[in-house]
């Protein structure tokens, strides 16, 4: 069994005394572990950190085997990376989020979504939106996608300025003003209702409490799990400038 594909680096971890298994998530084969013979050298180190992206060759004898990687560097953030702790939290947080999905299933839109996330994640402008919409892909990817297209009441498609608990789909403004206290709020961006560069800060506040509410719901507390510190810290950073 072979195969080559482009793959971001989620994490190592040592096994033997120079070698590491690799965890990837790969465009075509999603989250993929495999073993990389000699990870701990010199050479394969500076590769072999989060946030980079590789050209990794995977081979085994049979399908279900962990196998080995053979990779190549392609796009080299890591170091960049290390003096922006917004990046670090939000890497650590990403790949969390990213073990939820079963391995070997691919995605290959949320791959995309992801590769421009990570190209961007320690720009301050940047990362909070695109971090947003990575966690709303991640619900679809799982099985919980937003409908934000239209009223879940009318089926109006505009004036949509809230999301619906228990739907999960956008409700307008008319038809939630009499039950807004129990509506999460939908920041125009993630409607295209913003040309900002830059969202408003109480824009990208409710996007995080959006996605933290369905997080919870549906992939956290069904686990058992609390969500990632790491995320908290994430938008700590994100959402500390004042509109």
């Amino acid at each position: 069994m072979q195969w080559t594909d482009q793959g971001i680096v989620l994490g190592v971890r040592r096994h033997g005394e120079t070698s590491v298994i690799l965890e990837l998530m790969t465009r075509e084969h999603g989250r993929h572990l495999g073993l990389v013979h000699g990870g701990r050298s010199k050479t394969l180190k500076p590769v072999l950190q989060p946030g980079n992206t590789v050209q990794a060759t995977w081979r085994a004898r049979l399908d279900e085997h962990l196998g080995s990687f053979q990779v190549e560097g392609l796009a080299m953030r890591a170091a960049h990376f290390m003096g922006s702790p917004l990046a670090l939290y939000g890497l650590a947080t990403m790949a969390h989020l990213l073990r939820c999905l079963p391995e070997r299933d691919p995605h290959p839109a949320l791959y995309e979504t992801l590769s421009v996330l990570v190209d961007h994640l320690d720009d301050r402008d940047l990362a909070p939106a695109l971090f947003v919409r990575f966690e709303l892909a991640m619900l679809a990817e799982l099985g919980f996608g937003l409908d934000l297209s239209s009223c879940a009441a009318t089926g109006a498609r505009s004036d949509l300025i809230y999301v619906s608990p228990k739907s999960g789909r956008a409700v307008s403004a008319a038809a939630g003003e009499a039950y807004k206290d129990r509506l999460l709020r939908l920041p125009g961006f993630l409607i295209g209702q913003t040309r900002a560069n830059r969202p408003r800060g109480s824009d990208i506040r409710d996007g995080f409490a959006l996605t933290d509410f369905f997080l919870h719901q549906n992939v956290f507390d069904p686990r058992g799990q609390p969500a990632p510190e790491e995320r908290a810290r994430f938008v700590a950073l994100a959402t500390a400038e004042e509109d």
